[in-house]
């Protein structure tokens, strides 16, 4: 499934000597054998979304540096990275989608304050996990709870 994807796509990259691809999928592969190995496990699938994940959030980290650096080549190859990476995540959730399940679950366990975002927050990673930005959702949560 996934990880094959990743490793037959990373394949045809070095056919077409598509260079962005090819070195993208082969720091995403890295990184698959690097937890195989801490882990001394096959990875599932979530796994493979998460490392996924990873790699896409720490590229917009990039990007936020290189533009206070002025740095607009390196802003391009980073986009092109997340552009790729972004081809094996699931469509991402919309902020009503994230609003209306949390809402939900706020309701559902009877959250009353900010203290209740610790029992909120892992339901809805859960049930957005490869979809929504961990960030994003603590925001929403926040927002909902601090009425």
């Amino acid at each position: 499934p996934m990880k094959e994807k990743i490793f037959q796509d990373l394949k045809e990259a070095m056919r077409a000597q598509d260079v962005a691809r090819r070195t993208t999928l082969r720091m995403v592969v890295a990184a698959i054998k690097n937890l195989e190995i801490e882990t001394s496990s096959e990875l599932e699938a979530g796994d493979v979304l998460q490392i996924i994940q990873k790699q896409v959030k720490s590229r917009r980290e990039s990007i936020e540096e290189f533009r206070k650096g002025n740095r607009e080549d390196l802003i391009a190859k980073e986009q092109t990275e997340i552009d790729i990476l972004k081809e094996y995540l699931p469509e991402e959730a919309n902020a009503e989608d994230i609003r209306s399940a949390a809402a939900e679950i706020i309701t559902s366990i009877n959250a009353s304050g900010p203290q209740d975002i610790g029992k909120v927050m892992p339901k809805l990673i859960e049930q957005f996990q490869g979809r929504a930005d961990g960030r994003t959702i603590n925001g929403i949560v926040r927002e909902l709870l601090d009425k």
